[in-house]
């Protein structure tokens, strides 16, 4: 009997996959619960047709590799340093880029910065889908990006947009974001997975064919991941992040995926009522202003990409309250990396923690994921616990393993050069990690159990270590 012009199909809202009976696990990502029901065309008709093994005359011929211009293809700065570090130098002729983060934290304000100033040498033409006209305009005067060469358009129709495109030929197309635009003829409702990931398609072969730099606006989910089928990031050239702390003003950028440059870089920015300013020297703002050293914190160098960054780890324990289970309360750090350092202090250094409330943080509101960061948490709950203050002119740089072994990291030469820019004076670092020279004496005298070789380096004083106990007893003193 055949099928029904129409008929039901369930389809994963997560990367597209489709089926013609509902299932509880997605058959192509493994995700549980994401297999919704959808109206589509005869079911029939969703299998691709094999491809046809016919020549067919190319629009434009293969020439050989030394005929080909580069320059077409280099990078035009935006005008914002910050987001062209990011970007390995600025926006690529024909690139798709698509900017990710939650809503309210400013990825229109950055946008409609960068279009402005990118206006200067090109028509701009920024499409919005979540505000009127008149509001994106409101928000253009206060941060100044008025320009007579940025054209705006109040759009959430696909072939609207195509028509704006048309009419204003630009440079440098801006939509915001591409959840909101819907395209008739396309099942799904808009912000599904198959209009995304069709408007997508389409909007990247227009970039490509009229060599049109195209930056797209996305959502995220919950977990902070870009929102959509996973296809839409293989669609793309560049893949960016922008995030920070709502409450507070700092804005970071990074790249999960640049076909263009680097994607071990960040950019760093603080929002204010006139906008977007880059932070060139970020590592201030994550260092705590008091005067006099206070039990439980300690700083580190964490490498944000290539650049290193000071920051500052706060860490304070107290008593359990009653009968209640002890609690681990983490803020900008890895819980799961803070709750097995405080089980490696228990074990290891014999620190009395099961019966206590422990409490960790960032300074700043920068989020701090690097295994670097470990010596600088376990050291801060050991001077919470002891109540002694480590040293404030000192920095500890290292992983933490299981048996409390210190571990080698990378980049020690840039962290240990980066503290000794903003005034620190001694730096723990893993043994190993940076060769001391010939003839450094042996520090230790009269403490048996720290055997550490201390080498001047400039005016900074290193001590490698090699196991946690060690570490604390360099920080801490022998009590």
């Amino acid at each position: 009997m055949p099928r029904s012009a129409t008929a039901s199909a369930y389809e994963c809202s997560v990367c597209g996959w489709r089926t013609t009976r509902w299932a509880g696990r997605c058959g192509d990502c493994g995700a549980w619960g994401t297999v919704t029901e959808a109206l589509t065309a005869d079911v029939t008709a969703t299998a691709r047709p094999r491809a046809q093994l016919r020549a067919a005359e190319p629009a434009i011929p293969a020439v050989p590799i030394r005929l080909i211009d580069p320059a077409a293809a280099q990078a035009r700065p935006t005008g914002l340093d910050e987001l062209d570090r990011v970007l390995g130098g600025g926006l690529v002729p024909g690139a798709v880029v698509l900017l990710a983060g939650e809503p309210g934290v400013g990825k229109s304000t950055l946008l409609l910065e960068a279009g402005a100033r990118a206006a200067a040498t090109g028509r701009v033409l920024y499409v919005t889908g979540e505000e009127s006209a008149a509001q994106v305009r409101l928000r253009a005067d206060r941060i100044g990006a008025v320009s007579d060469s940025l054209y705006l358009a109040a759009e959430t129709d696909f072939g609207a947009l195509l028509g704006h495109v048309q009419a204003v030929n630009p440079t440098l197309l801006i939509v915001d974001s591409v959840q909101t635009v819907s395209a008739a003829g396309v099942d799904g409702v808009p912000g599904g997975v198959t209009q995304v990931r069709e408007i997508t398609a389409a909007l990247t072969a227009l970039a490509k064919q009229r060599t049109m730099t195209t930056v797209l606006v996305g959502h995220v989910t919950k977990d902070g991941s870009v929102a959509g089928p996973r296809t839409l990031e293989h669609l793309v050239d560049v893949v960016l992040t922008f995030d920070g702390d709502p409450r507070g003003q700092l804005r970071m950028v990074r790249a999960l995926k640049n076909r263009f440059g680097p994607t071990d870089e960040f950019g760093c920015f603080e929002l204010g009522e006139d906008g977007m300013t880059g932070l060139p020297d970020p590592s201030g703002l994550f260092l705590s202003e008091r005067h006099d050293p206070v039990p439980g914190t300690c700083v580190t160098v964490t490498l944000e990409g290539r650049r290193p960054l000071l920051a500052e780890v706060q860490t304070l324990v107290c008593p359990a309250a009653g009968d209640l289970p002890p609690r681990r309360v983490v803020s900008g750090l890895d819980s799961s990396r803070v709750g097995m350092m405080v089980a490696v202090l228990q074990r290891r250094a014999r620190l009395e923690l099961g019966k206590r409330d422990v409490f960790a943080a960032s300074v700043g509101g920068v989020r701090l994921t690097e295994p670097a960061v470990d010596l600088a948490v376990g050291l801060a709950v050991a001077s919470a616990v002891a109540d002694i203050s480590v040293p404030p002119d000192l920095v500890a740089i290292g992983e933490v393993g299981l048996a409390g072994e210190i571990r080698r990291i990378g980049g020690v030469q840039r962290r240990i050069a980066e503290a000794q820019r903003l005034g620190f004076r001694r730096a723990i670092i893993p043994a190993g990690s940076a060769p001391a020279p010939a003839g450094a004496p042996v520090s230790g005298q009269g403490q048996p159990k720290v055997r550490a070789i201390r080498a001047g380096v400039g005016q900074l004083e290193v001590t490698p270590v090699a196991d946690l106990r060690t570490a604390i007893a360099a920080a801490l003193g022998s009590r």
